[in-house]
């Protein structure tokens, strides 16, 4: 048996999710081989081939990979895939673009987002919002997998040593076309790659209010996240959202500010190494969740605990 990672890449370097996907390509059996589909993404593919576990990085160069289009990269997946017994991409968005449209062309189930390798053949992975586990086994001769990376730890980024061999490139789909992309700057850590985050409920009551965790994500050197009902309320930006429907993360701390702690959040957060709640009600549901938990108002507390840090 041989895995096949779907390199999630920049052109210049890989996006951390590729080496969570490694270890659960590596967990299934066998060789792992990465794919690195881009234009002039050598760097890209070194950097594949130093991660350890990686047996061969197979680089497609060409203009029309340069964004990472689903179309153009799945036809190049499409036409390497018979040379695999698993299909592996992080079930972030590059990957949900791609692997549904490569499980239909090749007519099998995908699994997604999987947390656990039970067997080649068997997978775990949540449901109901992370309510329930539901173990998956699949007969189809080709798995077709999205990786939650929050379930396995990273692949070292140094160690391997992985032969790099350059493949042909799949011909241009030609049916879509990349028209811009507009990218949120931000001096903080990028949030699902954060150790540390500091997130914002509807409990914030304001846009404005939310600087108010500025100085103690500055503190902490944390991600700044928020909840489903403080995107929903125009307070932050989507690109915050931590649940079901927005980013799944697992950092070492998560402090959950004036969060109540809605199912979709908890989905979302839950795996977090040490979880901190501040709270007005004592009876919110994120206080089940929490490591710890302070009941109080959350425009005195926060002042108290950046005066605190120093």
């Amino acid at each position: 048996m041989v895995a096949l990672v779907i390199a999630e890449h920049d052109n210049g370097s890989l996006k951390g999710s590729t080496h969570h996907t490694v270890t659960a390509a590596a967990q299934c059996g066998g060789d792992v081989h990465v794919l690195v589909a881009g234009s002039n993404c050598g760097a890209a593919a070194e950097a594949a081939a130093q991660i350890a576990g990686v047996s061969k990085v197979l680089v497609a160069d060409a203009p029309y990979f340069a964004d990472g289009l689903a179309e153009n990269v799945a036809e190049q997946i499409l036409a390497i895939a018979g040379s695999y017994s698993h299909i592996l991409a992080p079930a972030t968005a590059y990957g949900k673009n791609i692997l549904p449209r490569v499980a239909a062309k090749l007519d099998v189930a995908q699994i997604s987002e999987i947390t656990k390798v039970d067997s080649p053949d068997t997978f775990e992975r949540p449901i109901y919002a992370g309510n329930a586990i539901a173990t998956v086994q699949s007969s189809d001769a080709v798995k077709v997998i999205t990786v939650r990376g929050t379930g396995f730890d990273a692949a070292a980024a140094t160690g391997g040593s992985a032969a790099v061999e350059s493949i042909a490139a799949a011909a241009d789909f030609g049916k879509s076309a990349f028209v811009g992309r507009e990218l949120a700057k931000s001096d903080r850590p990028e949030l699902t790659a954060a150790k540390i985050i500091v997130s914002g409920g509807r409990g914030m009551g304001s846009g404005d209010n939310f600087k108010l965790l500025e100085p103690l994500a500055d503190k902490l050197g944390a991600a700044m996240g928020a909840s489903r009902a403080a995107v929903d309320a125009g307070y932050v930006p989507n690109d915050w959202q931590v649940g079901q429907t927005g980013k799944i993360v697992a950092p070492m701390l998560y402090i959950a500010v004036g969060i109540s702690g809605a199912i979709q959040h908890l989905a979302g957060m839950k795996d977090s190494k040490t979880i901190v709640a501040i709270n007005k009600d004592p009876e919110a549901p994120i206080f089940s969740v929490a490591d710890y938990g302070l009941v109080g108002d959350l425009f005195e507390v926060i002042p108290e605990l950046v005066k605190e840090l120093g």
